[in-house]
Formats: C-alpha cells, structure tokens, sequence
C-alpha cells in the first residue's frame, strides 16, 4: 500500500485487506488441490516453477532452488531426490564448473509446470481487483 505513516485507514481498506488474505489462504489451498490432481505434491510443483521460472540461461542449481523455495539446501536435496524418481526432472553437472549440479526438467515436468501455470494465472487474474485496490493511492477516486 502506498499510504503515509500514519494515515487514516477506512473501514474499506480493512475489508479488502482481509478479502486479499483470505484469498490468499484459499488460493495456497486451492494450488495444493491443483498439484494433487496432476499427481504432484505442493513442494513439487513449488520446485518446478523455480526450475521452469529460474531467469539465467543456465539452470539453477539446488542451492538456487533452495533460495526460491525459501528452505534449506539439505531440505531441497531430498525433494530433487524424489522429484527425480517421479520422472519429473534430472541432475546435470555444469559444465563450467563440476563441482555445481544444475535442475533440468523432463518432459513430464514441462508438461506439468505448464498446465498448473495455465491453471494458476487463470485464478491469480480473480485477484487481480482486492490487490488493485490495496495498492491504489488513497487520493484515486475510486476509494
């Protein structure tokens, strides 16, 4: 919100708040059902958007997703472990630097991530008018 310090917040303000997260809330519940239907877990599809979404040219690396997925590297090694297993993506080494293992989707987890992010934009753009709002400048005259 572009508010100054201590500005009076009107009673709307506080409704659209708790309408943003409440949507929120039910949207995180929402996404979890969307990976079990296309038989993932929630950290999976997590882990390949972080793979599919990752802006360098190279792939990232499990420390990088690590950093995406805001948890610990150990964490990560496990969920690559598994992911791995369910055919959704591999290990490569970088070829610059052995040491570096960088996350490469399978075919199957491209298909995943792609039809779980069709799903998810579709529902984000629901969102799209609470966080408007909230982040309009109290002066616009539509507050």
């Amino acid at each position: 919100m572009k508010r100054g310090r201590m500005e009076q917040l009107s009673q709307r303000d506080y409704t659209y708040l708790l309408r943003f997260r409440s949507d929120l809330r039910r949207f995180e519940s929402w996404s979890r059902d969307q990976a079990r239907r296309v038989g993932l877990t929630a950290a999976q599809h997590q882990l390949l958007l972080a793979v599919k979404g990752h802006p360098d040219h190279r792939d990232p690396t499990i420390r990088e997703a690590a950093k995406y997925l805001n948890t610990r590297h150990h964490s990560v090694v496990g969920l690559v472990d598994r992911a791995e297993r369910a055919g959704l993506l591999w290990r490569s080494r970088d070829e610059s630097d052995g040491r570096a293992v960088r996350l490469v989707l399978t075919e199957l987890g491209e298909e995943r991530i792609a039809q779980l992010t069709q799903l998810h934009l579709a529902e984000l753009a629901r969102l799209a008018p609470v966080l408007q709002y909230l982040l309009a400048e109290p002066s616009d005259a539509s507050r």
